[in-house]
């Protein structure tokens, strides 16, 4: 799995311009990984809860979810945030659940074997 991540400045908004920071997601699975996926069902299981910048209050907070399905074939996955900091910190959020994603998949890629425990 390869992951890209890159933060860019837009500014929003046909009268009252805002300035957001939007942190721009690519990931690259190997053949593999795609496989498992695939073979386990994984592409509806969320990997993050987030909330954008730009969300109103009575949106639903699945539709801002991202999910395995979202970066299937390199699709690249926008999200906005109200300043860099938040950016960062989403960033980082991002890679532990990337991270945990990796792991995860890696658990998923076989069934476990027998075990024997003695005490």
């Amino acid at each position: 799995m390869r992951v890209s991540i890159s933060h860019h400045t837009v500014r929003k908004g046909f009268v009252l311009k805002t300035t957001y920071y939007e942190v721009h997601l690519k990931v690259a699975f190997t053949h593999e990984e795609k496989q498992i996926i695939r073979q386990r069902n994984l592409l509806k299981s969320k990997l993050l809860d987030r909330r954008p910048a730009n969300a109103r209050v009575d949106d639903r907070d699945e539709k801002f979810e991202l999910r395995v399905e979202h970066l299937m074939d390199q699709q690249l996955d926008r999200f906005l945030c109200a300043t860099p900091s938040k950016a960062k910190i989403y960033e980082e959020a991002l890679l532990d659940a990337l991270a945990q994603m990796k792991l995860w998949l890696d658990d998923n890629a076989e069934v476990a074997g027998t075990t024997v425990v003695e005490f």
